[in-house]
């Protein structure tokens, strides 16, 4: 059987040879600009290696939450431009400014805010968020004319530099999505007739990139596909090309041998159903293994799959490996490659009751992660 490295309990590889080639296959198909979203660690990869892979392998630009990821990536020294676009109330925008921060502007104030962080000789870039039917932030269509207006004369007097406009899709179906690409054209008409030109018009996340091409426009925001994993409920990541890049694995911490009747974990969710081996795995959900797939999880141990027994713990959980010869030691994966034979995190979506984009997020920092290349 596979086994750890000795010493090592849990741990979660990353490979960001993976990465490089999700976005280089993403790019060929969207034939657009790539902003690498690197928002939340990376999607729980990292984000300083995934956005050194990412630009490494095409990408131009890369996508936050907030800028408080953003000036991290400064500090480790990412120079390649990087947009925020979500921000605390009232928020100053002077480190951002100076560090040449391209911020999402969603509200009147933000922008001023914005026109507040420039410098005699440096404006502010900004790209103006506009709310196209996702109820969420954004610029309503009735702000539109107001906040347009001020940008174009924020942008003539040299406080901000409209760097872009854009919006995000429900991804509820094509004619939705279409419905809100059409509002979406209706703002940068708008924008347009007050003399705004922004460079780089986006609204496509990995979902319509892939399936909507009319919504490619300059650019295109990867998340979910960079990293491998497939936005679709239909459609697998190697339907679409692209390789997992995250294997969360660890190893066998026990193994014990238990007569029928035996109850395991927490409120004996499972009983043996007859002598059975019980193999101990050391990832619980302190650690981002969700206890919503408690009896429902896969992993797979020595090239066979197998289903949690019984409630995961905050530190652990079970497996009712029956008479194999499994180990102290022995590698367990929860998710990783379903070509190679392992689980896939979308397996722990539907265990869990949610999507793989949780799965590997959520992934916690006491998981070691290992960087690898094939």
């Amino acid at each position: 059987m596979s086994r750890m490295p000795a010493g090592a309990m849990r741990e979660a590889v990353i490979d960001v040879g993976a990465i490089g080639a999700n976005i280089r296959h993403l790019r060929r198909l969207t034939g657009v600009e790539i902003l690498a979203v690197v928002k939340a660690d990376g999607y729980g990869h990292g984000a300083l290696r995934t956005a050194r892979a990412a630009l490494d392998a095409g990408a131009t630009r890369l996508g936050v939450a907030d800028v408080t990821e953003a000036l991290a990536l400064r500090r480790a020294g990412v120079d390649a431009p990087i947009l925020a676009w979500l921000h605390a109330p009232g928020a100053s925008f002077a480190e951002p400014a100076a560090q040449d921060i391209e911020l999402g502007v969603s509200s009147f104030d933000q922008l001023l805010a914005a026109a507040a962080a420039a410098t005699a000789d440096r404006p502010v870039a900004v790209h103006l968020k506009v709310e196209t039917g996702l109820g969420r932030n954004g610029l309503s269509p009735a702000e539109w004319g107001t906040v347009f207006a001020e940008a174009a004369r924020l942008e003539r007097i040299g406080r901000v530099r409209v760097a872009g406009i854009f919006s995000h899709l429900s991804n509820t179906s094509a004619a939705d999505d279409r419905a809100a690409l059409a509002v979406f054209h209706e703002a940068v008409g708008l924008a347009a007739s007050v003399g705004l030109a922004p460079h780089t018009r986006h609204i496509a996340a990995t979902n319509a990139a892939i399936a909507l091409p009319e919504a490619r426009l300059d650019c295109v925001r990867i998340g979910i596909g960079m990293y491998g994993l497939s936005p679709f409920d239909d459609r697998t990541s190697a339907d679409l090309g692209l390789r997992p890049a995250m294997t969360l694995r660890a190893a066998v911490a026990a193994v014990r041998r238990v007569p029928a009747g035996q109850g395991v974990s927490y409120g004996y969710l499972h009983r043996t159903e007859g002598e059975t081996t019980l193999a101990l795995v050391p990832l619980g959900y302190a650690d981002g293994v969700p206890r919503a797939a408690s009896s429902l999880g896969p992993v797979m141990i020595g090239g066979r799959r197998y289903t949690v027994a019984g409630r995961i713990a905050m530190d652990q959980f079970v497996v009712d490996v029956g008479d194999a010869p499994v180990a102290v030691g022995d590698e367990v994966v929860l998710f990783g490659d379903p070509t190679l034979g392992a689980p896939g995190a979308d397996e722990w979506g539907v265990a869990s009751g949610s999507i793989n984009y949780e799965i590997v997020t959520r992934i916690g920092p006491r998981v070691p992660r290992r960087q690898v290349s094939t």
